[in-house]
């Protein structure tokens, strides 16, 4: 047996959620639900000015916030990126220990933490402003082939491709070390301007997963198709597994050949942040504990649905419960 059913790649960064109203998101200027990289006085600029919303803190990065979902439902985990020692940085390291998770990097001296800030407005849609800080740093000298080696699977966060100077070279090991000892591979698109502008790295790792994780305007980015349903179909074929979630529409699942459906669970959304984090870590340790594929697709989408009633990209508790309640369900 593995030390490590788990280990996930990618930015460590410390995510900042702020409610804002419409009216204050409006001054703003910023197009809805996007994602942009700024830089460290830009991004302290806009802390300070919600910093009276009292914001609150967590650990995340999309691969770092499936890891910790894994974590939290019992699965043993680990995960390399690369944070500083400043206040954010030790937060970051204290709650992962606290998870029971094995950070293999140490904070980094004298180094600006990766934060997101994720201005929530009132229809629970979220808008990120991320300063990657120390956590662009992340490289090949970053990546244990220890502890891959010492993993059943090793899962690639997509916003790492965009690093075309040390993220790519991360994955580049990441994926040689894995191949060399068996580990599993799975990968996640991230975002559709990862797509867009570096699909030929991407390509290379997704011809070596055995699972791919996507929404439903990734996957039709990637494919070039302009439905869902011929986007699912187009990804089916390039992994043993492939996953593409579509919202209120629920979630797909290619597993061998054998295609599924699974309905999304009604919910009031607060929230969305990290709903596809959860339902990836999720989906990967029911998958790692021999639970049947669809089950545990059924499994994801009841804990995304839990998440997004909420403020923030993980559950605040009761994760272990809520997925024995969907699992002892039918």
């Amino acid at each position: 047996m593995k030390k490590f059913q788990l280990c996930g790649l990618g930015n460590a960064i410390i995510d900042i959620l702020v409610r804002i109203s419409e009216q204050d998101f409006k001054k703003l200027g910023y197009e809805k639900g996007t994602m942009n990289l700024i830089d460290a006085e830009a991004q302290s600029e806009l802390i300070s000015r919600f910093h009276s919303r009292e914001p609150v803190l967590a650990s995340g990065g999309s691969v770092a916030n499936s890891i910790v979902s894994f974590a939290e439902l019992g699965g043993r985990a680990a995960f390399t990126g690369c944070f500083g020692d400043d206040k954010y940085g030790l937060f970051y390291k204290a709650e992962f220990e606290n998870f029971g998770i094995e950070l293999t990097q140490a904070p980094i001296v004298n180094a600006l933490s990766g934060t997101c800030l994720s201005l929530i407005t009132p229809d629970s849609e979220r808008t990120m402003r991320t300063c990657l800080g120390i956590s662009a740093i992340l490289d090949d000298a970053h990546v244990s082939s220890e502890v891959i080696q010492e993993s059943e699977w090793i899962f690639l966060e997509g916003y790492l491709f965009s690093n075309q100077e040390r993220g790519q070279k991360a994955v580049s090991k990441a994926l040689e070390t894995a191949k060399a000892s068996g580990t599993k591979v799975a990968v996640t698109f991230s975002d559709t301007w990862v797509i867009d502008n570096f699909r030929s790295a991407m390509s290379k790792a997704v011809e070596q997963s055995e699972l791919i994780f996507a929404n439903a305007a990734e996957a039709m980015q990637y494919t070039l198709t302009d439905n869902i349903n011929s986007a699912f179909e187009a990804l089916a074929g390039l992994a043993p597994i492939v996953i593409m979630t579509a919202g209120d529409k629920g979630a797909y699942l290619a597993y061998h050949g054998e295609k599924s459906h699974v309905p999304a669970f009604p919910t009031q959304p607060v929230d969305m942040t990290g709903a596809g984090d959860v339902f990836a870590g999720a989906f990967l340790y029911g998958l790692e504990h021999k639970i049947n594929p669809v089950k545990a697709l059924e499994g994801a989408c009841f804990l995304a649905s839990k998440v997004i009633r909420q403020i923030g990209a993980r559950l605040h508790s009761g994760v272990r419960a809520s997925w024995d309640e969907c699992m002892q369900s039918g």
